[in-house]
C-alpha cells in the first residue's frame, strides 16, 4: 500500500512537471522495479491526475467528530462530568463511538 501511494505522488509531480505518460512509465520502472504500478494503471493515474482529480477515496467523510460536536459534547460534560456515553450519543445523536473518540481523544478525559 505505501509504495503504490509512493508512485501515485510520483506520477502525480510527473504530471505537473507536463511529462507525458509514456515519459513517466520509464522512469516509475527504473525507481520501483518489480514493485512497479502496472502499465494500464499508470495511464489511469496519470489521466486522473492531469484532468485535476485527486486519488479516490473509500466511503464517505467522517463529519461526526466535527468542532460543532466537539462542542457540545463538552458542554454536556461541563453540565455533569458523569454523563455516561450512551447517553450523550441518545442525547446529541451521535454514534457511540464517535462520542467515546470525541471524550478521549478531542477532550482527553478518560
Amino acid at each position: 500500500m505505501q509504495r503504490s501511494l509512493e508512485q501515485r505522488m510520483a506520477i502525480k509531480f510527473c504530471v505537473k512537471l507536463e511529462k507525458s505518460a509514456a515519459e513517466t512509465i520509464p522512469m516509475l520502472k527504473k525507481a520501483f522495479g518489480v514493485d512497479c504500478l502496472s502499465v494500464r494503471q499508470i495511464f489511469r493515474w496519470h489521466k486522473a491526475f492531469a484532468e485535476g482529480r485527486e486519488e479516490n477515496r473509500a466511503g464517505r467523510p467522517s463529519t461526526s467528530s466535527s468542532d460543532d460536536n466537539v462542542k457540545c459534547v463538552r458542554d454536556l460534560l461541563n453540565t455533569d462530568r458523569r454523563l455516561r456515553v450512551r447517553l450523550i450519543s441518545e442525547t446529541l445523536d451521535i454514534t457511540k463511538t464517535i462520542v467515546h473518540e470525541i471524550v478521549s481523544e478531542s477532550l482527553g478525559m478518560r
